[in-house]
């Protein structure tokens, strides 16, 4: 045989088993890819605004390492999300609270089970226009301007607040799918899902509220600490006065001591077990607790302390078994 015509057959050798490695890669989530072991697949997240940017985040530096799993986060609310997680529409549900009990039964009901599984801490954040001089409010100031009877209209009717400030009060806030929403009502206003009407329902965009409250000298509004750092320069943060009469502004720190009550508040994903038994589902899940405290910062979140890290790691084991 001649030295071109073996040339010729081992070329083709080779053509063919490359084409057999392409034709061996898959969009199932069980598969695995020839490039060092990494999962591949898809992965459909939805649920929480607040909880959102920072799975995204995570997504991001793990498709880094897996650019084989196809990631999509949604943002349709906690509640929105969870409707979808319980109908088996999703295979991780964010959420900025614990699951609602009508939430557990459609999930019990449709056979998916779960564990919450804490992420982040966060410090909802009232903020308000730079023009106000009032630096802190307490809870009974706030349930006067967010509560079902508050009389408040104007900043001059709230007990106690700067009495030279006599601007109109416009409120902006989140849609009642919104976990936040259902956070803040509860520590404010005493029952959850209970707020006045009279306020611009900006659903699950909080950028209305940034612009709603920068435009208006009597703005007021809340949501999650990363959106005012992202902010910060159009917006002042309130101090809150908790129950031993501290004013507290919202920080990494006042959090993970326990002084920035009653507005701090754990940040979770909800994956289902069922889904955890795909690889790259798994392997997701597993990066996102092991990662997410350096990744975090970066964001705007304010990382677990260990415990709440150990718990975390001891959730998405027992799914996993």
């Amino acid at each position: 045989m001649s030295k071109r015509l073996l040339g010729a057959l081992l070329t083709a050798l080779a053509l063919t088993f490359a084409i057999a490695a392409c034709g061996s890669s898959s969009d199932d989530s069980s598969s695995t890819s020839s490039s060092g072991g990494d999962v591949s697949g898809s992965i459909r997240i939805d649920g929480s605004s607040t909880v959102g940017p920072l799975t995204q985040a995570v997504a991001e530096k793990f498709k880094e390492e897996n650019p084989g799993v196809d990631i999509t986060v949604g943002q349709s609310g906690t509640g929105g999300g969870f409707e979808k997680f319980c109908a088996g529409e999703t295979a991780i549900n964010d959420a900025s609270r614990e699951i609602e009990p009508e939430e557990a039964a459609a999930c019990k009901k449709a056979g998916i089970a779960y564990d919450d599984t804490q992420v982040a801490n966060d410090a909802l954040t009232v903020v308000l226009n730079p023009a106000n001089p009032n630096t802190c409010l307490s809870v009974d100031q706030l349930n006067e301007i967010w509560g079902p009877d508050g009389t408040a209209s104007n900043w001059a009717d709230v007990k106690g607040a700067d009495s030279s400030f006599s601007a109109d009060i416009q409120r902006f806030g989140p849609g009642t799918s919104s976990g936040t929403f259902d956070y803040f009502t509860d520590a404010i206003n005493g029952e959850e899902g209970v707020q006045t009407k009279d306020y611009n329902n900006v659903g699950e965009d909080d950028n209305q509220t940034v612009t709603g409250v920068e435009g208006s000298e009597g703005g007021i509004g809340y949501f999650g600490f990363s959106y005012f750092q992202e902010n910060a320069s159009g917006l002042k943060a309130a101090e809150v006065e908790n129950d031993k009469g501290d004013c507290v502004a919202p920080s990494e720190e006042s959090v993970q001591d326990g002084t920035y009550t009653p507005l701090a508040r754990p940040l979770f994903v909800y994956p289902a077990a069922t889904a955890l038994k795909e690889p790259a589902v798994k392997a997701f899940v597993d990066y996102y607790v092991e990662n997410v405290n350096e990744i975090a910062p970066s964001v705007g979140f304010i990382p677990m302390t260990s415990a709440q890290l150990k718990q975390a790691e001891a959730a998405v084991a027992g799914l996993t078994g």
